[in-house]
């Protein structure tokens, strides 16, 4: 069974202002390449340093996530703090992951420079800072994720298995 962690970080979505798009995106798109068996942790928290932390550590240590995916917080903005606090938890920051995003999302538009994605290793979880627009998030999971099911296995996390037609991994042959 492969778990998943979903945390949405919105001080308007975490107090009901508008509902959250970006986490049902996250959970459609998984979804939809995913074969695994796999099963969901949600959370709507604000835009707090401190929240996003525990949270984190929580989906990690606590209910054994392979997959953390954050959505939100990821701008220039002041409340913008979802990176800080994924490099705060985080054993081993894998900055190609955000490297990549950035670069994909200038195809789109220009404001990706602003961007701050990262990704990241706790213990055996793979933690990922994707944006908070719906349309950003598939632009951006679409090139990193064939990565990501090695990466967890790398990790000692569960066998991540997609529909080859819809999303195609990598995974070194064997030899």
């Amino acid at each position: 069974m492969v778990k998943i962690g979903i945390l949405t970080t919105s001080d308007r979505a975490s107090k009901g202002i508008y509902e959250d798009l970006g986490g049902a995106e996250i959970k459609r798109i998984l979804d939809e390449w995913l074969v695994s068996e796999h099963e969901y942790f949600y959370e709507v928290i604000s835009d707090d340093f401190e929240s996003i932390k525990s949270n984190l550590i929580k989906f990690c240590d606590e209910f054994g996530c392979d997959l953390v995916v954050t959505t939100g917080g990821t701008g220039p903005a002041p409340r913008d703090v979802t990176p800080e606090a994924t490099v705060a938890v985080c054993d081993k920051i894998l900055p190609g992951f955000g490297e990549l995003m950035r670069s994909e999302s200038l195809k789109f538009v220009p404001t990706a420079i602003l961007s701050r994605q990262t990704a990241g290793v706790r213990g055996k979880s793979l933690i990922i800072n994707l944006p908070g627009q719906p349309k950003a998030i598939k632009e951006c999971l679409e090139p990193i994720f064939p990565a990501v099911p090695y990466c967890i296995d790398l990790i000692g996390g569960a066998y991540i298995i997609t529909d080859e037609s819809k999303m195609k991994i990598f995974r070194p042959k064997k030899k």
